[in-house]
């Protein structure tokens, strides 16, 4: 039995290894320091530099792994529609956004404001 939850913690903690890899990634790419990452996944900054050292990883299951894996998706799409341009994809996180009343950086710091900058995200990858 005892093998059986080790062969699930493995790749539990690959999983939650990757995603933590990814979203400290994507933030980097999104032009968010660590101040920025910690308010949009709801972590303290000083847990988010312990990520980047290597020292921790995002807890699969809680809330700020979910929002964790909707900022790599806000890269991501955002990476595929100004075609891995790093100048426009800075640009578009910094301009002010009437959709969101604010620019798309500021919008994630709040869940309600991170899930609609993926949904508007996502409808306009699904134009092209």
């Amino acid at each position: 039995m005892a093998t059986g939850i080790a062969s699930r913690a493995a790749p539990t903690a690959a999983a939650a290894a990757v995603l933590t890899k990814a979203t400290l990634r994507s933030a980097q790419l999104l032009g968010l320091n660590n101040a920025a990452l910690a308010r949009t996944v709801g972590l303290s900054e000083s847990t988010i530099s312990r990520m980047a050292a290597g020292g921790r990883t995002f807890d699969l299951g809680t809330k700020s792994a979910e929002l964790a894996a909707l900022l790599v998706r806000v890269y991501r799409s955002l990476d595929a529609l100004v075609g891995n341009s790093e100048r426009h994809r800075k640009l578009w996180m910094t301009s002010f956004n009437r959709e969101f009343n604010q620019a798309p950086r500021e919008a994630i710091e709040t869940v309600e404001g991170l899930s609609r900058v993926v949904r508007y995200l996502d409808g306009a990858r699904a134009l092209i």
